[in-house]
């Protein structure tokens, strides 16, 4: 008799991707730090903005390119995070609604944690509204990227049949529950024969 279980079969790509997703997500959390934190030589700096949506209707209604590409700068500055963020905590093997929730939050934390260092760099402005757009493109990279790619990953590993196959012979998977308990022991019946019965012998009279 041999058990085999896919939890074996997908722990590990899963495991692969994410020391991959960890890895790349160090390497990019130290450049956007390092990108966001670097001393800005300006002759000016406008003033600080703790109103939400104040700077974003505000270039909304001015719709003047520079007005735009700042604005889709800001939301693609932590986007990467949508991705990176759920593959390094094993978003893989978790329901998709939680892991979007929690990779949100996650990114409106590192975000804000950005601006609260910013306040303290030269030539940097503390704006609310960079945290908005910055949660608001890894909430997007998520759905357009990590959610497909999550598919295809699961699709390819056999993530999709969770149930856990048990074979009397090599390479014969059968379903959980009480009828591969029966089907088993059936087979067993039959491997090893039915047991021997005692021949009748007749009484005379």
């Amino acid at each position: 008799m041999q058990r085999q279980g896919r939890g074996g079969e997908t722990a590990a790509p899963a495991s692969r991707f994410r020391v991959a997703g960890l890895i790349l997500l160090i390497a990019y959390l130290t450049f956007a730090g390092w990108l966001a934190l670097r001393p800005l030589s300006v002759p000016w700096v406008a003033p600080a903005n703790l109103q939400p949506l104040a700077t974003i209707r505000s270039d909304l209604g001015d719709g003047s390119p520079d007005a735009l590409a700042g604005l889709a700068d800001e939301l693609l500055q932590l986007a990467p995070l949508g991705v990176l963020l759920p593959l390094a905590t094993g978003g893989l093997e978790r329901r998709l609604p939680r892991t979007w929730v929690r990779t949100v939050c996650a990114g409106a934390l590192i975000s804000s944690a950005i601006l609260l260092l910013q306040s303290g760099v030269p030539g940097h402005v503390v704006n609310v509204d960079s945290v908005l757009l910055h949660t608001a493109g890894v909430a997007v990279a998520f759905l357009l990227a990590f959610t497909p790619l999550r598919a295809l990953v699961r699709r390819r590993s056999g993530a999709l049949l969770p149930h856990v196959g048990v074979t009397a012979e090599a390479g014969t998977p059968l379903s959980g529950g009480r009828g591969s308990y029966g089907a088993l022991h059936h087979r067993e019946d039959e491997v090893q024969g039915a047991p021997p019965r005692a021949a009748r012998v007749g009484i005379a009279p």
